[in-house]
């Protein structure tokens, strides 16, 4: 039983430093005038918008911009969790 919980301290230990690592990381998407940053934990960190798009086009590649950083991000996640050597256990 003690063995179960200090595991799971251990796992519990390593997702917070690779979230604190994630947290160092940020991705950035540019697309027709709008730029997202967004951390590796998948905060957006800025956004900006050019001020001459229409309002048509902006909602598309506003959502194309977002769904694009988020991607990235969790290509990011995928790569750093390889670097420290995943989670043991999970598989």
């Amino acid at each position: 039983m003690f063995a179960k919980l200090k595991y799971m301290k251990d796992l519990r230990s390593q997702a917070k430093i690779m979230q604190n690592a994630l947290a160092q990381e940020s991705v950035t998407v540019e697309k027709g005038g709008i730029k997202v940053v967004m951390n590796g934990n998948m905060e957006i960190i800025s956004l900006s918008i050019n001020e001459g798009l229409a309002k048509e086009s902006l909602e598309g590649m506003l959502a194309d911009c977002l769904n694009e950083a988020i991607k990235k991000t969790q290509r990011l996640m995928a790569q750093k969790m390889q670097e420290m050597g995943g989670l043991p256990g999970l598989k």
